[in-house]
């Protein structure tokens, strides 16, 4: 696993920790890319829950404009948290914590809170949606494309999914980042 030479210099970075960690389940490219895009027109406070070794930290801060933007991260695994925090240890803007997503609820509200969905645990809209600010947006990836309302994975009704986009607290849309890719975004009212 090497990163193409056109990525930022952070996120090459993250993928050299990922390789090092033997870890192979991080963000997306084409994921990191909308993340950095968002993170581009954020202010104030950003999160992630679900570190892994950084990648998505990493587009997330590739993106980031301003000074004053802070991004914390929580990942439960401590050696994976070890390593993410490497990528960032001499940057101010960016924390990484080994700790449960729950314990950065002190921080919110955020601008912008990337959230794992392939890690279903904790990520319903009811246990997330007072975390972010009006504006602010929630972004969910690990979905898989579904032309079918209501929508199916794996054989099943992806109630996570439908959760999101039916949630009369937040705008949200679906978006395809690559043909066997989607994540949702989702802009709280």
């Amino acid at each position: 696993m090497s990163a193409p030479p056109d990525l930022p210099e952070i996120v090459q970075r993250a993928f050299g920790v990922a390789r090092r960690a033997g870890y192979a389940s991080f963000c997306r490219n084409e994921t990191g890319r909308l993340l950095a895009t968002l993170a581009a027109t954020r202010t104030g406070t950003m999160a992630e829950f679900g570190t892994g070794t950084g990648v998505g930290a990493a587009w997330l801060r590739s993106g980031v404009r301003s000074d004053d933007v802070r991004l914390v991260s929580a990942e439960l695994d401590p050696r994976l948290a070890d390593a993410a925090a490497e990528i960032f240890v001499d940057d101010d803007q960016v924390e990484v914590i080994a700790a449960d997503w729950s314990t950065l609820r002190d921080r919110a509200p955020f601008s912008l809170l990337f959230v794992d969905a392939g890690d279903p645990e904790g990520v319903g809209v009811d246990d997330i949606a007072d975390l972010v600010g009006p504006a602010g947006v929630v972004v969910l990836d690990d979905f898989t494309p579904c032309e079918f309302w209501p929508p199916i994975a794996n054989g099943r009704v992806d109630t996570l999914r439908e959760q999101w986009l039916t949630d009369d607290r937040f705008t949200a849309a679906e978006v395809m980042v690559a043909p066997d890719a989607s994540a949702v975004i989702a802009t709280r009212r």
